[in-house]
C-alpha cells in the first residue's frame, strides 16, 4: 500500500510552505524528543554534568533526527514526504552524523570509553535498519527497542560515569517498553490514517501524543529531581 502524504500529520506545523513542513515533519520531533529524553535518563542516573547532558541529547538528535531519518528517506520503500533531492539528504544525513560521532569520540577518549561499543553498536543498527541491509533483517521491532528504546540510556549513562548501573538497566527496561508501546501504536496509527479510517487513526494519535508528552513531562521532573 502506498504511504499518503504525511504533511497534514499532527507531528508537522500547519503554517509554512510545503517545504518547511516537510523539512521539519522528516525530523519526526516527538519520536526524535522520546530518544533524547532517554539519553537524558541515563545521563541523570548518578551525579551528573550539565554539560554531558546536553551533549549526549545532541548526539541523538543529530543521529536519530537527523541522520536515520534522512537516509530512511532516502533508502526506504515509501516516499511520503514526496520526491526529495537524495544526493542533498546524504549529504546531510552524513554531515550530521560524523557531527554526532566526533562528540561521542570526544568523550569516549576524555574518560567515557564505553561510548565506543554503544556507539559502533547504534552506527550498525542505524545502518542496517534505515537503509534495510542484509535483507532488511534488522528492520524490524526488537531492532528498534533496543537500539532506540535502551542504548540511549547506557549511552547517558556512560558519558556520565563511564557505567552501567543496576539503576541504568531497570530504566532502560522501562524506555524498552515504552519504545515497543510507540512502535505498535504508531503502526496501526499508519494504517488506519492510509484506509482512510480517520476515528481509529485519531484514537491511535491521542495515545501517540499521551506518551510523547508523558515521556517528555517525566523527563523535565527527573531532572529538576535530579537537581
Amino acid at each position: 500500500m502506498v504511504q499518503k502524504d504525511r504533511t497534514g500529520e499532527w507531528f508537522v506545523p500547519k503554517f509554512g510552505s510545503r517545504k518547511f513542513k516537510t523539512s521539519v515533519g522528516i525530523l519526526f520531533l516527538p519520536y526524535t524528543g522520546i530518544v533524547m529524553c532517554f539519553a537524558i535518563w541515563g545521563s541523570l542516573i548518578d551525579g551528573f554534568a550539565i554539560e554531558r547532558t546536553v551533549a549526549i541529547a545532541i548526539i541523538y538528535f543529530l543521529a536519530v533526527g537527523v541522520s536515520a531519518h534522512l537516509l530512511d528517506a532516502v533508502c526506504g520503500k515509501t516516499k511520503p514526504w514526496g520526491e526529495l533531492p537524495k544526493r542533498k539528504l546524504v549529504i546531510i544525513a552524513l554531515t550530521a552524523l560524523g557531527i554526532s560521532f566526533s562528540i561521542g569520540i570526544f568523550y569516549a577518549v576524555l574518560d567515557s570509553l564505553l561510548l565506543i561499543p554503544i556507539g559502533i553498536a547504534e552506527g550498525f543498527f542505524l545502518f542496517a535498519y534505515n537503509m534495510e541491509l542484509f535483507g532488511g533483517k534488522f528492520h524490524n521491532n526488537a531492532s528498534t527497542v533496543f537500539s532506540w528504546g535502551m542504548l540511549p540510556v547506557f549511552a547517558g549513562s556512560a558519558i556520565q560515569s563511564n557505567s552501567i548501573s543496576l539503576e541504568t538497566l531497570l530504566l532502560s527496561a522501562i524506555s524498552g517498553i515504552i519504545t515497543y508501546l510507540l512502535v505498535i501504536t504508531s503502526r496501526k496509527y499508519k494504517h488506519f490514517m492510509q484506509s482512510s479510517n480517520v476515528l481509529q487513526a485519531k484514537k491511535k494519535e491521542y495515545v501517540l501524543k499521551a506518551i510523547t508528552f508523558g515521556v517528555l513531562a517525566g523527563t523535565v521532573l527527573f531532572f529538576f529531581i535530579r537537581i
